[in-house]
């Protein structure tokens, strides 16, 4: 987002106020006005120096943006027969009180070159449907005026076609944070759009975690991170990588949605950690994904070699295994297995924090 305006800001005059919808229309026409013959009659209207005219664009981006604008609505007009929203670009009309409007909202002249250069559409879009929906961001979610122009780069398209009101709600009280709904957005332009109960909630239920569950949400998380194929390309690694069946995958899901948010390449590290060092196996880790959840240089690998000094020494026993400890809070881990033996194995307390910082310790 913060790309898109730094390109504009060079050319717009940031500093002088966004002229009003009947200046610019002025301004329009004088510029459309090509001889004397014609002073009195307006040329046709022309995206492109519109976007000069009234928004500040140079003549090269103007052309570009003019160029997007009509291949959007080109698509648009094909998956739908209305007709009206057309014609609101015909004209200076529309946009004119589309500029107003973003202006009123308290938005930036280059905040709003910035939007229109995301979304040149939002220029025929509907000014007694999209009003209220600003108006509901400010008032009903309270969104800032900055937060406003921030969810403009990435939901334009969704606010002039929807209520988008309900659903920037929901992802705010799930995700708990603006920044964390616009994360999302990014990644998943659709989110603003889609039916939360027939999409979302579905695709989580897919996973086999019921709506009843506290995991539900969690469930809920990943699927409105991720899209679908991305979703079904990490079970399949599960699948590969520890040669399980989809019903171990999917049980393994159930229980701890977020591993499927996790890189495969973070994945691979702690699988081939947990088979190789900690001779775990792989239907064990589907069984107690948890394992998957844990960080592998503050968690694992560290209290991995205290086993395995413990264990050495005859000081733990060897069934003890590494998934009950890696579970076990920090503080009580340290105190059952670290300060307890400090005495009768010198050098495990530093070893054990060298382990944690991921600095390779001294033989204990």
């Amino acid at each position: 987002m913060l790309r898109v305006r730094n390109r504009l800001l060079p050319l717009l005059g940031a500093a002088s106020p966004l002229p009003s919808p009947i200046h610019i229309h002025l301004r329009v026409c004088r510029l459309l006005s090509t001889s004397t013959s014609t002073a009195t009659v307006p040329a046709p209207f022309s995206l492109e120096n519109y976007l000069v005219a009234a928004c500040g664009f140079a003549p090269a981006q103007a052309r570009l943006v003019s160029k997007k604008a009509f291949n959007e609505l080109s698509r648009e007009s094909k998956r739908s027969s209305e007709e009206h929203s057309c014609r609101r670009l015909i004209s200076a009309s529309n946009p004119d009180a589309i500029l107003a409007l973003l202006s009123g909202a308290g938005l930036s002249r280059a905040d709003i070159a910035a939007v229109v250069f995301a979304d040149p559409l939002i220029l025929r879009a509907s000014v007694s449907k999209i009003a209220p929906r600003l108006v509901a961001l400010r008032d009903r979610v309270g969104l800032s005026t900055p937060q406003i122009a921030r969810f403009l780069l990435v939901g334009s398209r969704a606010l002039r076609r929807c209520d988008v009101v309900p659903k920037v709600e929901f992802f705010l009280s799930f995700l708990g944070s603006f920044d964390r709904v616009l994360a999302v957005a990014k990644a998943n332009l659709g989110i603003f759009n889609a039916n939360l109960e027939k999409e979302f909630l579905l695709r989580a239920e897919e996973l086999g975690v019921p709506a009843a569950s506290p995991l539900f949400m969690q469930a809920v998380g990943v699927v409105t991170s991720f899209p679908p194929e991305k979703v079904a390309a990490k079970l399949d690694f599960f699948k590969r990588t520890l040669g399980c069946s989809e019903s171990e995958v999917s049980n393994a899901v159930s229980k701890m949605p977020q591993i499927l948010a996790l890189s495969e390449a973070t994945l691979l590290r702690k699988i081939e950690f947990l088979v190789n060092e900690g001779a775990i196996e792989p239907q064990y880790i589907m069984q107690r994904p948890i394992l998957l959840a844990f960080s592998l240089e503050k968690r694992l690998v560290p209290r991995y070699r205290v086993i395995k000094v413990l264990q050495g020494k005859g000081l733990l026993n060897s069934n003890m295994s590494l998934s009950s400890l890696a579970s076990l809070a920090e503080e009580t881990f340290k105190s059952k297995f670290v300060d307890c033996h400090k005495d009768c194995v010198p050098g495990l307390a530093d070893a054990y924090a060298a382990a944690c910082a991921s600095i390779v310790p001294s033989t204990v």
